[in-house]
């Protein structure tokens, strides 16, 4: 199509979330085109603490059925402290492996029940995509590391992103569980 451009296309996760972890499973189905992943925390959004207070297991678990995925196994620890889980994301993403590593990291904490806030879990994830443990675990301990996730996470928050999983089609936000479908439809 002449003088048509591509549309920016982004998918802000954590990997603390049930919800983020249904829209990766989906998004390389739904969404057309590209789509960058980007880590950020979700706890320096602006309504994390209210989406704490929503937070619905049973429809999270009707949902993982509906998209035909395994049945959801909750961490015992859930909800876990991401960001270590999130600094290992956001090396993953300086080496071009966001979107294997982030599959493997979801899977081994709502598929398998293992919390991303243990290092052995979230090494397993990183080993399923090739990552080196000894370098997954220096990368996250970076400053550099952690300085790109803060500002991953600020300029998110200064896009609209409000909580996870957020898209973002062009210059608009689409948040929540409703986030795919919302940026599909502004696709087209």
């Amino acid at each position: 199509m002449a003088g048509s451009s591509t549309v920016e296309a982004a998918f802000y996760f954590d990997l603390g979330s049930p919800l983020a972890y249904l829209a990766a499973e989906s998004i390389l189905h739904v969404l057309p085109g590209p789509v960058e992943w980007q880590p950020v925390l979700a706890q320096g959004l602006a309504s994390r603490a209210q989406a704490r207070e929503s937070f619905d297991a049973l429809g999270i678990e009707q949902r993982a059925h509906e998209l035909g995925l395994q049945p959801l196994r909750w961490p015992a620890d859930f909800p876990f402290d991401s960001e270590p889980a999130m600094r290992v994301a956001t090396y993953a993403k300086s080496i071009g492996r966001t979107v294997p590593f982030a599959q493997a990291a979801f899977r081994q904490a709502f598929a398998g029940g293992n919390s991303l806030a243990q290092s052995d879990n979230v090494l397993i994830a990183a080993a399923a995509c090739e990552m080196h443990p000894a370098a997954v675990l220096k990368g996250a301990e970076l400053l550099s590391v952690r300085q790109q996730l803060a500002a991953a996470t600020a300029d998110a928050a200064a896009a609209g992103v409000s909580d996870v999983p957020a898209v973002r089609v062009g210059e608009r936000v689409f948040v929540g569980a409703s986030a795919l479908e919302q940026a599909e439809a502004a696709m087209r």
